[in-house]
């Protein structure tokens, strides 16, 4: 068994304004978007401007920020958003979602592809290979801040929490950070790499991260507000990741089998 450190919180201090190591790791994401953005604009595609690229980042920031904390709020906190709806605006006390984020950079998405005339999903293509950096380092922030734990276990890298005599658990944390962030990632820079038709990589973005979310899901503790949603083990994040596949997967059936006529690089 293994010990958590209980790294501190605060990565440091400007004067009275503490920066947290969890609003750090969402920069590490933008920054690592924006730069694999620039780098992918330079070498492989064609059509795209740097200046569209800071803003498609921008764009997607912003509807990361808003659509994740509507969506914790919405999907996992709703009663007491009723009880207290200035907790919506309550940042600083936690509570994103990745789904309500996901919705949030589709929405933003929109706008962008509308403001420089280009398809919908060319635009989502090139997106979705910048994003699991983001991710995985989100779920290191996770990890930093000693919250959403997996399931009690006995493996060798299961984790106790310094001081406690509670129960080791799996570091589901890290697991998320390797699927949905490294792994993830290698998948779709890979599979970008080459042309491919409109959607195909959206698609393989979609099913690649509702398959891993759904398996962590297993050993990962349930909300505490919703626990199981279903059976004893259904969570809420198994059923919101779910529509991913199967959206995934119509996505990739129709880049392959009626390839939409326009742009069709995709990497």
């Amino acid at each position: 068994m293994l010990t958590y450190p209980n790294i501190d919180k605060v990565a440091f201090e400007l004067g009275p304004v503490a920066v947290h190591w969890y609003g750090l790791m969402y920069l590490v994401g933008f920054a690592f978007a924006w730069w694999l953005g620039r780098r992918r604009c330079k070498q492989v595609w064609r059509g795209w401007q740097r200046e569209q690229v800071d803003d498609l980042v921008f764009y997607s920031a912003l509807g990361v920020v808003l659509g994740g904390r509507l969506g914790f709020v919405c999907f996992y906190d709703f009663d007491a958003f009723l009880d207290n709806p200035v907790r919506l605006v309550k940042i600083w006390q936690g509570g994103m979602s990745f789904h309500g984020g996901l919705i949030g950079v589709l929405v933003a998405t929109w706008f962008f592809a509308r403001r420089y005339g280009r398809p919908f999903f060319c635009v989502t293509d090139f997106l979705a290979p910048l994003v699991p950096i983001g991710l995985g380092a989100g779920r290191i922030g996770n990890f930093i801040n000693g919250e959403l734990w997996g399931k009690e276990s006995e493996l060798p890298w299961a984790m106790v929490l310094e001081g406690s005599d509670g129960p080791a658990r799996h570091p589901s944390q890290l697991y998320e950070a390797g699927l949905e962030g490294a792994g993830l990632f290698v998948i779709l820079w890979w599979f970008s790499a080459r042309s491919r038709p409109t959607m195909a990589v959206s698609g393989v973005f979609l099913v690649g991260y509702g398959v891993f979310r759904i398996l962590i899901e297993l050993v990962r503790t349930p909300d505490a507000a919703l626990g199981y949603l279903a059976w004893g083990w259904l969570t809420m994040g198994q059923l919101l990741s779910l529509p991913m596949v199967i959206a995934g997967l119509w996505f990739i059936g129709c880049a392959y089998l009626r390839p939409p006529v326009g742009e069709t690089r995709s990497g």
